[in-house]
């Protein structure tokens, strides 16, 4: 009869014990998931309007997946390359060069453009947690993303939409080449495609 406190205690002890050790490690492993968030988001790549004042040009084509499928989580980033790669060519018979197609933020919200050298001018709007961009005009309206990249900025649109810009812009005529560009962005999910852009 002497023992049975005994092993009640032994039994509340080790129960104690196990409950202890095992908030521990949820604990821990909230601390590291904590300090796995805190990490990623100081290494994204923010973006802020004011960094956008400035005159970005031409530099090359730009690309990137906004959707949530695989291609997007693996191997979106080869896949991008891959799609720029292909655009490069079509751009050049647009005409588009660093001294013809840029455009200018304005700390003012309003903004200046050229694409393959004819203008566009109006407001824009930037929202800095998601990198949409609204661009309005006169008679022309656009809306995108813009993102920083390693020497400028990506100003990314909709296929269908940058299309539609380079229809109404641009002086090339040529719908062969339009709906070329056009098919290589149907073929993927979620794919915006646009400017590479450096000072």
């Amino acid at each position: 009869q002497q023992i049975k406190p005994f092993l009640l205690f032994f039994i509340y002890y080790n129960s104690l014990s196990s409950f202890m050790m095992g908030n521990m490690k949820v604990k821990k492993a909230n601390d590291i998931r904590e300090l796995d968030l805190k990490k990623e988001s100081k290494n994204e790549k923010g973006i802020k309007q004011a960094d956008l004042c400035h005159t970005w040009k031409y530099s090359k084509p730009g690309c990137a997946f906004t959707s949530e499928n695989l291609l997007a989580k693996a191997g979106g980033e080869i896949a991008a390359s891959k799609v720029e790669n292909k655009l490069e060519g079509y751009y050049k018979k647009f005409g588009f060069s660093s001294s013809n197609t840029y455009f200018t933020f304005n700390t003012d919200g309003t903004f200046s453009a050229k694409i393959d050298g004819k203008a566009w001018n109006g407001t824009y709007t930037f929202d800095e947690k998601t990198h949409a961009i609204q661009l309005k005009g006169l008679l022309l309206s656009a809306s995108g993303y813009a993102t920083k990249t390693t020497n400028g900025i990506s100003l990314l649109f909709d296929q269908k939409k940058l299309l539609n810009l380079i229809k109404a812009l641009s002086a090339f005529k040529g719908s062969s080449t339009l709906s070329a560009v056009g098919s290589i962005a149907n073929n993927y999910d979620g794919m915006q495609v646009g400017f590479e852009m450096t000072k």
